[in-house]
């Protein structure tokens, strides 16, 4: 299939910066633009290694802002989107739904809306979504005809989304892709996220802290393996189907903390413990969400990073030294948010 312009959302967090450069590499003949409105969870500077490349666009911008959205499918023959832009931060959601509901859900529509009516219609849209609108699962293993139960306003609210975007299929055929990942892991992901949170306290020489005491586990995905599920689904995806993007690398939260205090502080495992804190759990928590990616396997993918491999590299390249020589690597995003007392799963 012949695409010439990509314009990727949210591409300044954690998740779209690696697509971006990825498809800035990948594609020097095709026109990337990025629009991200620079919340507090991103930074221009994980960018910089592409900023001055003549295939990269930047504009900042609200993707709620009808006018500003019908504008760019106006003058750009935009040919895929990936659609990042998301507020993801599940104890946030408990505090300000209706933020939630306008970036996830209202950004959603203008963007499906502009879109669909454009001059140049995209040939793909791509919908980041999330395991977590399956809700918890114990023994269940969830596939993408499984019903969906999201128990937090986050999940609710990306789940909603996912609904508007299915229906621009069933009513326009709109060529639209769903995409369900675990827990993506990996360099400059924002400090209130698991790994990076844990490694910024303890860099801080403060202690891990976990919520509650309930066994909770997440499977997660090495930031290059999903960014391989996305460039595949842009090549072999079948329109109007949701893929699940997963891994059987399930870890418990309490070893995660564990393995990252024996990684930096390199403490003998009697002191170990020493470095964990339990704090007050969140209104709503899941224990786990475990998920089938056969339908995506049958395309050709594969996790190709082991754990191991994964968190050395996340490791190596968020040591101790990177958060002293980089302390205000989101500040140009907007308004830092101090590490919270309960971490974001």
């Amino acid at each position: 299939m012949d695409f010439n312009t990509v314009l990727v959302t949210g591409g300044s967090g954690f998740i779209g910066s690696h697509l971006v450069c990825s498809l800035v590499n990948r594609h020097p003949d095709w026109r990337i633009i990025n629009l991200d409105d620079l919340d507090y969870c991103c930074s221009p500077r994980s960018l910089e290694s592409i900023e001055d490349r003549a295939n990269y666009t930047f504009i900042r911008g609200d993707v709620c802002n009808s006018r500003l959205v019908d504008h760019i499918f106006n003058t750009e023959s935009i040919d895929v989107v990936f659609h990042l832009a998301a507020k993801t931060h599940v104890e946030s959601s408990f505090e300000s739904p209706s933020t939630f509901q306008r970036v996830n859900v209202d950004g959603t529509r203008v963007l499906l809306a502009a879109a669909h009516q454009a001059r140049h219609r995209p040939q793909r849209f791509i919908y980041v979504s999330t395991d977590e609108v399956y809700g918890a699962g114990l023994d269940e293993v969830f596939d993408e005809s499984s019903p969906v139960r999201p128990s937090n306003p986050y999940s609710v609210t990306k789940a909603s989304a996912e609904l508007l975007v299915r229906s621009y299929w069933d009513k326009y055929k709109f060529p639209i892709i769903i995409t369900r990942s675990n827990n993506i892991y990996g360099p400059r992901q924002f400090t209130e996220k698991v790994i990076p949170r844990f490694l910024t306290l303890l860099r801080m020489n403060k202690k891990c802290t976990i919520q509650g005491t309930l066994p909770k586990s997440r499977h997660f995905l090495f930031i290059d393996d999903a960014v391989s599920a996305f460039l595949l689904l842009l090549e072999k995806g079948i329109v109007g189907e949701i893929y699940n993007m997963g891994t059987s690398c399930e870890i418990p939260i309490m070893q995660l903390a564990r393995q990252l205090i024996r990684m930096v502080k390199n403490v003998p495992d009697s002191e170990v413990n020493d470095w964990i804190d339990f704090v007050p759990d969140r209104p709503q928590v899941d224990l786990r969400y475990p998920i089938t990616s056969e339908k995506l396997q049958q395309l050709g993918w594969r996790a190709e990073v082991s754990w191991t491999e994964g968190i050395r590299q996340t490791v190596l390249c968020l040591p101790v030294k990177w958060y002293q020589d980089h302390p205000d690597f989101w500040s140009a995003g907007g308004d830092r948010r101090q590490i919270r007392g309960n971490l974001e799963l």
